[in-house]
């Protein structure tokens, strides 16, 4: 099976200072791959070296020809003062068919937002909104930059939901960045630890037991993931259904 992303060697650099060094990682196609670290580790650079917006300064990034990627940043910043429909929004940088648009939004739950105005979601809405943008080009790999961020626990869990829904319809793996290590332990099929280089990687059951984990965030998660495990296990047994 072919790689969709293969780094290897990368050294990555942000503000002139080296923030990332050697990394070697590959993302096949379908997985969910988490990206945890304290702050400043490197984990927003690093998808943005995968979106090719930063160059490596050593190392090699190899993609999959014709890769298409989808991206939700960690924060839009929005003009206040700009009229812009979700609709709108969706159709930047290029415009797509009103079909298209209206899929990717069904997609993410956002149908009714198409005629809202940008500025006037909540937090919730709006990441909604920028899913199904990330959406509309059929992406083979999508990159979430923390998507949580903001939300409350319920909302997280219910966009975490949805992420797994999109994966299993869209048939495209994820890359995502996040702080709720709790969450994201059950969600991903693989986690990557970064703290500028990557200190560990594997199962999530694996790294919540890896020594270098544990001494960035202690050990409190090992129980957690014991517990959503068993939450997440018990939603598949029921068919499927919202649990969270």
């Amino acid at each position: 099976m072919t790689a969709l992303v293969k780094m290897a060697g990368i050294d990555l650099r942000h503000g002139g200072d080296t923030v990332l060094h050697g990394v070697d990682l590959k993302i096949a196609p379908g997985e969910i791959v988490t990206v945890v670290g304290p702050n400043g580790s490197g984990k927003t650079t690093l998808l943005r070296a995968i979106l090719g917006a930063v160059k490596p300064v050593a190392g090699r990034i190899t993609k999959r020809p014709g890769l298409r990627i989808g991206y939700v940043p960690q924060k839009l910043a929005i003009d206040r003062t700009l009229p812009m429909t979700v609709g709108r929004f969706l159709d930047l940088p290029k415009k797509i068919g009103r079909q298209e648009a209206e899929a990717a939004l069904t997609r993410t739950g956002a149908e009714a937002l198409t005629d809202r105005q940008i500025t006037d979601l909540s937090g919730g809405q709006l990441q909604r909104v920028l899913l199904a943008r990330a959406l509309v080009g059929k992406p083979d790999l999508l990159l979430l930059d923390e998507p949580t961020q903001g939300l409350d626990q319920p909302g997280s869990a219910e966009f975490y939901t949805m992420i797994a829904e999109v994966r299993q319809v869209l048939g495209c793996a994820v890359m995502m960045v996040s702080h709720e290590l709790h969450v994201v332990m059950a969600a991903s099929d693989r986690v990557i630890c970064l703290n500028g280089h990557v200190c560990c990687h594997g199962t999530p059951e694996h790294v919540a037991g890896a020594p270098e984990y544990r001494a960035l965030f202690g050990t409190g998660t090992k129980g957690a993931l014991a517990l959503y495990r068993h939450e997440h296990d018990h939603a598949h047994d029921h068919a499927g259904h919202d649990h969270g």
